[in-house]
């Protein structure tokens, strides 16, 4: 038995508006619009890509799953994405090597440091 992994599924209270600012933040491509759902990919014919599904009931804790991402830059890249709308949030990480942010609907991300070989 395969299994392939397609993508990673976001709710969201506006699929579109959430799956636009993260294909900006990513510079990936859309693959799929509809009224309740969006879809990203790094690449059109590239998995695994990022869903967000419309989901009528607001974030109510901190989130059980999220994107760690690893750039050239991490002082850069943080800036950039404040920039576009994110904003750094205290989910009791205390001091880290990485920065935990959040999208514009509350969504946890990390930006992590570079790692060493």
């Amino acid at each position: 038995m395969t299994l392939e992994w397609r993508h990673v599924i976001v709710h969201s209270a506006d699929p579109a508006a959430l799956g636009q600012w993260w294909a900006e933040a990513l510079g990936w491509v859309v693959v799929h619009s509809s009224d309740v759902e969006f879809a990203i990919r790094p690449e059109r014919d590239r998995l695994p890509g990022l869903e967000f599904v419309l989901l009528d009931e607001p974030k109510k804790a901190k989130s059980r799953l999220h994107l760690d991402f690893v750039p050239d830059d991490q002082d850069a890249e943080v800036a950039r994405l404040e920039a576009h709308g994110a904003r750094r949030v205290d989910i009791g990480q205390g001091d880290q090597p990485w920065v935990v942010m959040a999208d514009p609907e509350g969504n946890e991300f990390c930006v992590l440091g570079r790692r060493r070989e």
